[in-house]
Formats: structure tokens, C-alpha cells, sequence
């Protein structure tokens, strides 16, 4: 199996640049755009800014990208949340991600007993719709893609 890093689209890291900038800027650390752009290269583990432009293309977003917002249902729950890790698995067939939720997810359908869970792993085919099922034959993850 083999794991490939999925780069966000060229919009979403320029965005990233523009929000590094500016948290460095409220710290009193004035750097340019430019300077903004590359060290957001290196933070990619890229040379510099026209490397990882390269890398990254000029292909549309994908809702599965690194920092992006989603939503969906975790065992049958709705849930709001971003992703924190993501890697490519199979050539793009399928994400392997972990999922910070805004809200924690009660994964238990039990009146008397609870286990919520605030973050959790998972893999999905390129659908968002998880390989994995639950005891009713639905998928454990399904993203709003």
C-alpha cells in the first residue's frame, strides 16, 4: 500500500501563507507575502515557493485537503470538524485522515451509557464513505463531499 502527501490546491495554501502573515504580523514579526509564501514551503518540506507550486498544480480544490472544514455522520452521529492529518492511500483511491470535531461525537447508542470521542482516524474511498461498517451494514464514516 502506498502512502503519497496530499497537497492542498494552490487557493487553500496561499491562504495559509496570507493567515501565517498575519499571525506573525499581530506578534510584532512584519515579513512580506513572499516571505510568508516561502516559509510556508518549507513548513511542506519544499525547497521553496515555485517547488511547491509545482508540486501542488493548478487542480481544483479538493474537499479532502489538509486544515479543510466538514461534515458528515460518524457511527450514524452528524458531526462538523477539520481535518488534521490526511494521507493519499492506493494512488488517490482512498484517504487515510484524522478528524478533529468541533463538537465531541457521542459514539454510543445506549440510553444509560456514553463514550464521546473528540478526534478520530479513519479511511474513506475517494466518495468520502468509509470501507469499514457498522453492525447494521452503514458505513462507520461518511463525509459530505
Amino acid at each position: 500500500m502506498s502512502t503519497i502527501q496530499t497537497l492542498p490546491a494552490l487557493e487553500v495554501l496561499k491562504a495559509q501563507a496570507k493567515r501565517l502573515r498575519q499571525s506573525l504580523t499581530a506578534e510584532g514579526n512584519f515579513i512580506t507575502h513572499s516571505e510568508a509564501l516561502e516559509l510556508l514551503a518549507h513548513q511542506h518540506g519544499f525547497r521553496d515557493w515555485n517547488t511547491l507550486h509545482a508540486a501542488a498544480g493548478n487542480r481544483p480544490a479538493s474537499p479532502l485537503t489538509l486544515g479543510a472544514n466538514i461534515a458528515g455522520h460518524y457511527l450514524g452521529q452528524a458531526f462538523k470538524g477539520e481535518v488534521i492529518a490526511l494521507a493519499s492511500l492506493n494512488h488517490g483511491s482512498h484517504y487515510r485522515l484524522t478528524i478533529d470535531f468541533d463538537e465531541p461525537v457521542d459514539v454510543v447508542t445506549f440510553d444509560s451509557f456514553s463514550a464521546f470521542r473528540k478526534r478520530v482516524n479513519c479511511t474513506v474511498a475517494a466518495d468520502g464513505r468509509s470501507p469499514a461498517l457498522t453492525g447494521n451494514g452503514e458505513p462507520q464514516m461518511v463525509i459530505a463531499i
